[in-house]
């Protein structure tokens, strides 16, 4: 497997997702759809589907361009986005597994950002190497997406769920946040050496012009302060910012922290 990022829009990533055995890919939430048929045709690839991780403008908004440039491609959503994403042709829900050549993903419905939200996890194995999951909204490199739809304990288990995947499988997440989302994190942990270590990486990566996706399931468990809720100084911190926090419970604090977080700058 080949992943491509692909960046749409002011600061979102798509993916082309390549089977290098068969030059078959999908495309993961082509926000608009120049930049994804540019990177086809570089590429060389057959585009065969697109994979949608959520019903958002900014990512599905070159659905029916793509469509019609590729008559007859799959395109994927969960089933909650049936009448929300503009040319649907496959709705799945959790557990079932969708497919480009010979890489196959799992869905996983990660429900928070918005109620339809769903990665794909592409399980390690000879097509896949170490594996990857497309997280679209719901985690980013050092955050988690707002909450549209959802719940604090919806995205509290969403979280919990694809950050229990492999220590080593790649996070290929949605947008481009990942330098500011780093500032918060050291100012809910800023005594954290990690998170130190990785703005100061991110930092040069950017100035490199390159893009910081991806991540990994061990990174965000080191620097998400969003995945930290259950440690003691994610806790400590919104308690600081909110007293009344119930004994630490994790639900609680990502709440906390999440509110925070929409009010940084």
């Amino acid at each position: 497997m080949r992943v491509v990022p692909v960046p749409c829009l002011s600061d979102n990533y798509a993916y082309l997702v390549i089977c290098e055995q068969t030059q078959r890919a999908a495309i993961v939430d082509p926000g608009e759809a120049a930049p994804i048929l540019a990177a086809v045709e570089r590429e060389g690839v057959e585009l065969v589907a697109v994979w949608a991780t959520h019903h958002h403008a900014d990512h599905v908004g070159g659905v029916p361009a793509v469509a019609e440039a590729r008559p007859g491609i799959e395109v994927i959503g969960h089933v909650r986005d049936r009448e929300r994403i503009a040319g649907l042709t496959r709705a799945v829900e959790d557990g079932e597994r969708v497919g480009v050549g010979e890489v196959t993903a799992k869905i996983i419905h990660n429900p928070g950002h918005t109620l339809g939200a769903i990665s794909y996890w592409c399980e390690p194995g000879p097509a896949t190497g170490a594996g990857a999951v497309f997280t679209g909204d719901t985690l980013f490199a050092a955050g988690c997406g707002r909450l549209f739809e959802g719940t604090p304990a919806q995205m509290r288990e969403s979280l919990a769920r694809l950050t229990s995947l492999p220590e080593a499988t790649a996070i290929y997440f949605g947008h481009e946040y990942t330098a500011n989302n780093l500032r918060f994190a050291a100012a809910v942990e800023p005594d954290s050496p990690a998170v130190a270590a990785r703005a100061t990486e991110v930092e040069a990566v950017r100035k490199a012009g390159k893009p910081t996706t991806p991540s990994t399931v061990a990174l965000e468990k080191a620097t998400n302060p969003f995945v930290r809720v259950a440690e003691e100084p994610v806790k400590a911190a919104a308690r600081r910012v909110d007293a009344e926090v119930k004994d630490g419970d994790p639900v609680d604090v990502l709440a906390v922290i999440r509110r925070w977080k929409d009010q940084f700058r």
